[in-house]
């Protein structure tokens, strides 16, 4: 997401400056790392971009995540109330419960005043992020996500088209039902949402219900990939961590904002055209 930021922040045409530090630079999961950079930067806003998204990872690796999820949230959040400074932090769909069921009571999604309860220790970090900063802070800006993909880093798209290069055949999971957030739409609307001085909790997401199983299809077929996918459940594709059934984000409270969620189809293609020329 920070390099995202980067990209629309350089080709903008606005007066915003800006200052991206990277870990080895600003080390957040350090609290007095985090007061002296804020006390020789000064901004007006602090965005977070940092996180621990490995999930299978995060099971065997829980102090790691929860220091980096949790632990440095708290941090900024803390420096940023006593700075006098919003912080701008994104989270995840996987702080819900996920059920199946759930598709019954938010047939649009989840609210963002839904009630939490993580399956993975993953999205129990990011909870315990969200609830340290509004803890700490009443200036935030939370951005919850679902089924990140970007130009830059690890995501489902980049998984699917190396592995449509190697292979004829891939088997993704039918069973579990979202929509994907892409990195390009969700800088530009919290960018709106900073510029107008929005506050509390917000989902961006794409339009759209789908499983990964129909995401994977889409991808080979816009990307011209003779690939077929082989439609499995979440029983027969075993993961380390436990992965919600029901991830879908609603996007109402962002729609009443005047930001339209893109939808999951167009999204993806402006993605991949975005690939093609990195």
């Amino acid at each position: 997401m920070g390099k995202e930021w980067v990209r629309t922040l350089n080709q903008s045409s606005g007066d915003d400056s800006y200052v991206a530090l990277k870990h080895s630079s600003f080390d957040i999961t350090n609290r007095g790392v985090v007061r002296e950079t804020i006390k020789n930067e000064q901004p007006d806003v602090l965005i977070n971009c940092a996180a621990y998204t490995d999930v299978d990872g995060a099971e065997n690796d829980q102090e790691k995540a929860d220091l980096i999820n949790h632990v440095a949230v708290e941090n900024l959040a803390a420096e940023c109330a006593d700075a006098g400074i919003k912080l701008v932090h994104y989270s995840t769909d996987y702080v819900f419960p996920g059920k199946k069921e759930d598709e019954q009571i938010y047939p649009d999604g989840y609210p963002e005043n839904a009630e939490t309860d993580p399956v993975n220790h993953y999205g129990k970090t990011k909870l315990a992020g969200e609830e340290a900063m509004k803890l700490q802070t009443d200036d935030y800006l939370l951005i919850r996500v679902s089924w990140l993909c970007g130009s830059y880093g690890k995501n489902f798209v980049k998984t699917m088209m190396r592995l449509g290069s190697e292979r004829d055949e891939v088997s993704v999971v039918d069973d579990q039902v979202g929509s994907p957030a892409f990195t390009f739409d969700v800088v530009e609307k919290t960018r709106f949402l900073i510029q107008n001085n929005n506050s509390g909790t917000y989902h961006i997401s794409s339009e759209g219900r789908i499983t990964w199983a129909d995401f994977a299809e889409e991808i080979f077929e816009q990307a011209g990939m003779d690939v077929a996918v082989n439609r499995v459940t979440s029983e027969e594709f075993k993961t380390v961590a436990k992965r919600p059934a029901f991830s879908l984000l609603s996007k109402k409270k962002i729609a009443d904002e005047g930001l339209i969620p893109v939808p999951w189809k167009s999204g993806l293609s402006k993605l991949l055209n975005r690939l093609k020329t990195n």
